[in-house]
């Protein structure tokens, strides 16, 4: 059976110092720019009220809160965008995008606002394990973001996208919902981290390698490998859209934009295509109580379940896609649960498990310590047991 894809691509924009001078001399000319009704600004141009859409209601809306964000680090330089969550200037974001891609941990941020206006911000704190981080520029009365119910969504709702692609501040596309609860695989935007968990296969998943398993190793962030919850989007999304908005149609936010798939694959960030209509959004839910607990303490939580997992259909005897349980911890929350060698884990929450990857996924969207059900089979029976995840230390 052919992949529907051949690669994953964060959806951040990086390249030396001179191609980033030269896309930024050409940024801010967006699709869509600010509604004179928008508060705090906004370049959005409506020509005629009588056939304005709901997209460009949503635009009128979501544009004042969401950002384009520039880092530098020595020769090296990237594009991204943010969205604001409070008043007094806390934006969130992805850590590739502060991080350039894990290239650095000391990059100079700017911020550039949707009316033009440029504020140096400093990092609060990143969440390499969602792929999410929080930035602060010294300002007040900026208008924050709603956030949605992720949980509330449907297949088939409109979704908005809001960012900078290619640096093009300001840009509205839009598109549905096209799946709900998928997870995908990318290689960690941590400078030089190493290790993950428990959970996890045995492949070398990365930003070009769209299906990996591999959720474990030792090793640094080049080949370090997290499993992200998403909500999948046919709205366009490009390199330098990660960390902007993918909004409902009351222009609340659904989801922080965070990769595209792409055609082909490649072995470099240099290789990035565009947008082929599958596009990847961390889901508000999430989004909302990482952003917070690093606007508080400086990290988040996630959730460890204390087993070792593989793909369940890879056993030529299996009946039933799932993560396969190859061991447990003594101690750890699986164990405490009752979860066995053996077990096929199909369904943690109200999310449907299919594989490894899925599994890892969705114990992260957890906190660390929360209460969930877990949905198994064992011996051909379907089984649910209780269970209390334990703190992920990335």
């Amino acid at each position: 059976m052919l992949p529907i894809v051949a690669g994953l691509v964060l959806a951040g924009l990086v390249g030396g110092g001179a191609g980033w001078a030269a896309g930024a001399s050409q940024a801010g000319g967006g699709t869509v720019v600010g509604s004179s009704s928008s508060q705090n600004g906004g370049n959005l141009t409506v020509n005629d009220y009588n056939n304005a859409t709901v997209v460009t209601a949503v635009a009128a809306q979501a544009t004042p809160s969401v950002v384009t964000i520039n880092v530098s680090a020595g020769s090296e330089g990237g594009t991204g965008s943010g969205v604001v969550f409070s008043k007094d200037g806390y934006i969130v974001t992805n850590t590739h995008v502060v991080t350039l891609d894990g290239d650095s941990g000391n990059g100079t941020i700017t911020v550039t606002t949707s009316d033009g206006k440029i504020y140096p911000a400093k990092l609060v704190g990143t969440d390499p394990t969602v792929d999410l981080a929080v930035i602060k520029i010294d300002a007040t009365d900026m208008k924050p973001i709603t956030f949605a119910n992720s949980s509330d969504l449907n297949v088939g709702d409109t979704a908005v996208a809001i960012g900078a692609p290619l640096g093009l501040s300001n840009t509205v596309t839009d598109g549905i919902v096209s799946t709900l609860n998928r997870s995908i695989q990318v290689t960690s935007s941590a400078p030089s981290q190493g290790g993950d968990s428990n959970e996890g296969g045995n492949g070398n998943g990365g930003p070009f390698d769209f299906w990996g398993n591999g959720d474990n190793g030792s090793s640094s962030s080049s080949n370090t490998t997290v499993s992200l919850p998403v909500i999948q989007t046919d709205a366009s999304i490009n390199p330098g859209n990660s960390g902007g908005a993918l909004l409902d149609s009351k222009g609340k936010l659904i989801g922080i934009n965070v990769a595209i798939a792409s055609a082909g694959s490649s072995s470099s960030s240099e290789g990035q295509s565009g947008s082929i209509g599958v596009g990847f959004s961390i889901p508000s839910n999430l989004v909302q109580r990482v952003a917070n607990e690093i606007k508080d303490n400086g990290s988040a939580t996630h959730g460890l379940l204390g087993a070792t997992v593989g793909d369940a259909a890879e056993d030529a005897s299996a009946k039933q896609m799932g993560a396969l349980i190859k061991s447990v911890s003594s101690g750890g929350a699986a164990a405490n649960a009752g979860l066995q060698k053996g077990d096929v884990v199909t369904k943690i929450g109200s999310a449907t498990v299919s594989d490894a990857t899925d599994l890892t996924a969705q114990v992260r969207f957890f906190a660390g310590g929360a209460k969930t059900t877990i949905t198994y089979i064992r011996d051909g029976q379907t089984r649910e047991t209780d269970v209390t995840l334990g703190t992920y230390k990335g």
